[in-house]
């Protein structure tokens, strides 16, 4: 078999495995959609693309997936160019989303291919962001401002990332501060449950916060939450962005730090 032949082959057996698991994926949220009372159309799949190439990326757009979501900048940048190669003009529907934590020297790079960001927790990075989308607008590498989620630290180990909860003030001060900012837009709020925490747990507490915000910030109605193993339980809970990695993908390849 050629090398021409073999990469065929190849390709439309991950066609064929992305398309299984796309559908049971759908599946699943659909049905966890219909046991909370909510539509599944509420509900947006974005793909965690972390690790995985670009052609993966280029197979589930035309399978209708159009968000993706990357954790490192470097290898983002790196992605949006190759799949720009492999889709040529149909990457414009393309939709690139930031999840991993923000360096500020990272922000003019990623001002210039994120469309949105899940992982806002500082008012240093606010402002980093801003003004970095703002050049971004100045020198015609993008046409919108940058959609923001506030990642929030149920438990208040911040070392993974997120706003302490129990901190009088500081979630509304940093929404305040989106909010004010001309470049950015306030989308919602983010979680990721804390390691010792059961689901259940967690996202009762997100979902609180997130009632609570909407009162000062009634458009700020995006909730990103939930991931492969605990999807149901964040849809239960109020999640409109299930962030899914291997149950859509499969395990991520073996990478150096």
């Amino acid at each position: 078999m050629s090398a021409v032949v073999a990469d065929i082959a190849a390709r439309r057996d991950r066609e064929s495995e992305l398309t299984d698991a796309l559908a049971a994926l759908r599946s699943r949220i659909a049905a966890a959609a219909e046991a909370a009372g909510r539509k599944g159309g509420e509900i947006e799949l974005l793909p965690i693309t972390k690790f995985f190439p670009a052609t993966d990326v280029a197979i589930l757009s035309g399978l209708g997936c159009s968000s993706f979501g990357e954790s490192r900048e470097q290898e983002a940048s790196v992605k949006v160019a190759e799949l720009a190669r492999l889709l040529g003009p149909a990457t414009r529907t393309v939709h690139w989303h930031m999840v991993g934590q923000i360096q500020r020297n990272k922000s003019r790079s990623l001002a210039r291919w994120a469309h949105t960001v899940h992982s806002v927790s500082s008012s240093r990075v606010v402002s980093a962001l801003d003004r970095a989308v703002s050049a971004a607008l100045d020198d015609g590498r993008r046409s919108d401002p940058l959609r923001v989620y506030i990642q929030l630290s149920l438990d208040g180990d911040v070392s993974r990332g997120g706003v302490d909860v129990s901190a009088p003030g500081v979630v509304d001060k940093l929404c305040a501060q989106v909010d004010a900012a001309e470049n950015l837009e306030l989308v919602g709020l983010m979680g990721i449950p804390p390691l010792e925490w059961d689901p259940e747990r967690a996202f009762t507490r997100l979902q609180a916060e997130h009632t609570r915000l909407l009162q000062t910030h009634p458009t700020a109605v995006g909730l990103s939450a939930g991931m492969s193993n605990d999807l149901e339980v964040a849809i239960k809970h109020g999640s409109t962005c299930v962030r899914v990695g291997t149950a859509l993908l499969g395990t991520r390849p073996l990478r150096s730090p």
